[in-house]
C-alpha cells in the first residue's frame, strides 16, 4: 500500500523520491529527489556501512528566499531521535549551495554522513532536515536505513 501511495504521488506531483525516502514535513521548500551512496531507487532501505562515510544529495526548491541553511540529522530509534554528528552542518559552506538561495530556483545540497564504527547494527530512520534562518524546515526527509 505504501509503495502504491509513493508511486501515485511521484506520478501526480513530479517528485522523484526513491523508495527508501519520503518527505517528513518540508515547510518552506519542496524536495525534488534524494540520493544516498550505495542505495538504488529500488531499495526499501539503504545499507549504511559502519566505519565509512555515506554521501547524501538532496535536490530541492525553496519557496522563499533563504539566507541561512543548517543541516540537522537524527537517527530515529524506537521513536526516539538520536543526533547524528555531521562534520559540517553549515549548508552554505562546502555543500554545493551558495547562500542566499532564491525562491523558485532548484538547488543540490551535498553532504557526507560519517557512519561511525561505534554505531550499533540496527534498522533506523534517518531524519535529515535543512533549516532556514527562522528554524523552519526548508526540507525534511526520512531515509529508511539499516546500519551494518
Amino acid at each position: 500500500m505504501k509503495s502504491t501511495v509513493v508511486f501515485v504521488l511521484t506520478i501526480c506531483c513530479g517528485l522523484t523520491f526513491a523508495s527508501f525516502s519520503s518527505d517528513c514535513g518540508s515547510e518552506v521548500g519542496t524536495v525534488n529527489s534524494v540520493t544516498v551512496s550505495g542505495c538504488s531507487e529500488d531499495d526499501d532501505r539503504c545499507t549504511l556501512k559502519r566505519n565509512t562515510d555515506a554521501s547524501v544529495e538532496i535536490n530541492f526548491t525553496p519557496k522563499k528566499d533563504i539566507d541561512v541553511v543548517k543541516a540537522v540529522v537524527h537517527g530515529i530509534l524506537l521513536d526516539i531521535p538520536v543526533p547524528f554528528h555531521l562534520t559540517n552542518d553549515n549548508g552554505c559552506v562546502n555543500s554545493g549551495l551558495t547562500c542566499p538561495l532564491k525562491a523558485g530556483q532548484t538547488y543540490l545540497y551535498k553532504a557526507t554522513l560519517p557512519v561511525l564504527k561505534k554505531y550499533p547494527q540496527v534498522t533506523v530512520t534517518v531524519k535529515w532536515e535543512l533549516t532556514d534562518q527562522d528554524k523552519k524546515d526548508i526540507t525534511c526527509t526520512f531515509i529508511a536505513a539499516k546500519i551494518r
